[in-house]
């Protein structure tokens, strides 16, 4: 089969090939001080120097959910890195809830209190990224929200030697549809000179 993306139906070709996709659990504040907590899977590292993560949810101006708003408006949010053992409580918090209500209340998770910036992070979360809005791009039907990451924490029980082992942290990938995937499974390759 050859086509362009929309003959295959281009989100479902896109989500379902460009997989593991890492998930940003992201926490934000409105500014009338209700908490949000929502998954997304269209997210990543931008850059190290300085350090920028991003997350690209759909919805642009006015369609924009409470996630993306809250983080333009107040100008902050937290990056909360999914493990095996928060998957269900991260799908809780994906439900659609009245404007208002809190997804942290929604899926019994207990708030930790960020360091650097307003919103609360996951406190069962292994890594947690306190961020500052860096910049904000409409692509399209979506607006891709960048954030310099400020502060970051890391549980213990995930490092070695003081640094982040990925053998230790059991983080979650979402793949299409209901599915998603553990990264328990590795290989090794050595890069060629």
């Amino acid at each position: 089969m050859e086509g362009t993306p929309d003959e295959f139906g281009a989100y479902r070709l896109l989500a379902g090939s460009v997989v593991p996709r890492p998930i940003a659990w992201v926490s934000t504040r409105s500014p009338d001080g209700v908490d949000n907590l929502a998954p997304y899977s269209f997210f990543n590292v931008v850059a190290y120097d300085p350090p920028v993560v991003m997350f690209a949810p759909v919805g642009v101006g006015d369609d924009l959910k409470d996630s993306p708003r809250n983080a333009i408006e107040t100008e902050e949010f937290v990056v909360n890195v999914v493990t095996r053992d928060l998957a269900e409580a991260m799908n809780e918090t994906s439900a659609t809830l009245p404007h208002g209500e809190s997804e942290f209340d929604h899926a019994g998770l207990d708030r930790a209190e960020s360091v650097a910036v307003d919103p609360p992070r996951v406190a069962a979360a292994k890594v947690a990224f306190e961020c500052e809005l860096y910049e904000t791009l409409e692509v399209g039907t979506s607006t891709m929200v960048l954030g310099e990451v400020v502060y970051a924490h890391v549980a213990d029980e995930t490092t070695t030697d003081g640094k982040l082992d990925v053998e230790k942290l059991d983080a979650v990938g979402r793949l299409s549809g209901s599915l998603y995937a553990t990264t328990r499974e590795r290989f090794a390759l050595e890069r060629p000179d």
